[in-house]
């Protein structure tokens, strides 16, 4: 494998499948597959998966929710979401450990470098949930943070896009894929990989990100394997 230790970041939306919201106990189980298949290989694995299949901060805020009480339910709204992807885990038999960014036992053990490095060493999924704990701040940030915290070796954004296109491609059908590009250039065409305090961290800290479709069943292997699946900036 490619890459020994990864964070990869799941889209809170993607657990929704074809449901309009919620969670869709397919995608669960087609993305425990997948990680089951590289933790098998020996691959450490950390997690941070989003919200917004269940509770936007943002979007609460312009339902007139105070921002900060509505990040916070989207932080509790991530916390769900580990505790039903650790479910379809250890359906896989793959052992699987939620740490939460905020005080809350016993539904999840209160996250630390040091537990999170020890748990990946032992063979387990490291869910990381609540975000950083701190309002304002996406869980594309939390996932750049902790992957640097666990000092992966890059961090797999899994997306339902196929990586990181010149435009739009939804909107412009002449917009074509980077196979690779640089943190510079994705500065200089405004191009949106994540929101740009996680892309700084990266940036800053030479942290790798793997843009890629993770709804095509095997496409998680191939990237951990180091085919050319999506787009690498680096």
């Amino acid at each position: 494998m490619k890459y020994k230790r990864i964070l990869l970041k799941l889209s809170g939306e993607s657990l929704q499948g074809s449901q309009s919201h919620g969670l869709s106990t397919d995608v669960l189980q087609s993305y425990a597959a997948q990680i089951n298949s590289i933790v098998a290989a020996g691959v450490e694995v950390g997690v941070v998966i989003g919200g917004g299949n269940i509770f936007r901060g943002l979007q609460g805020s312009k339902r007139g929710f105070d921002r900060v009480r509505g990040d916070q339910m989207g932080m509790l709204a991530t916390v769900i979401n580990s505790l039903a992807l650790q479910s379809a885990l250890e359906e896989n038999d793959v052992a699987a450990k939620v740490m939460t960014s905020i005080r809350m036992e016993p539904i999840g053990e209160y996250y630390s470098k040091e537990r999170a490095v020890e748990y990946l060493r032992e063979g387990r999924v490291v869910i990381i949930g609540g975000g950083t704990s701190n309002p304002y701040f996406t869980t594309d940030s939390a996932s750049a943070l902790r992957g640097i915290e666990i000092e992966a070796d890059v961090l797999l954004k899994g997306t339902r896009v196929d990586g990181v296109y010149t435009a739009d491609p939804e909107r412009d059908p002449g917009a074509t894929k980077f196979d690779t590009i640089t943190f510079d250039e994705v500065y200089r065409r405004d191009l949106k990989v994540m929101d740009m305090t996680a892309f700084t961290l990266c940036r800053e800290n030479n942290l790798p990100i793997v843009v890629f479709d993770m709804d095509t069943l095997g496409n998680l292997e191939k990237v951990v394997r180091g085919e050319q699946i999506g787009t690498l900036v680096k």
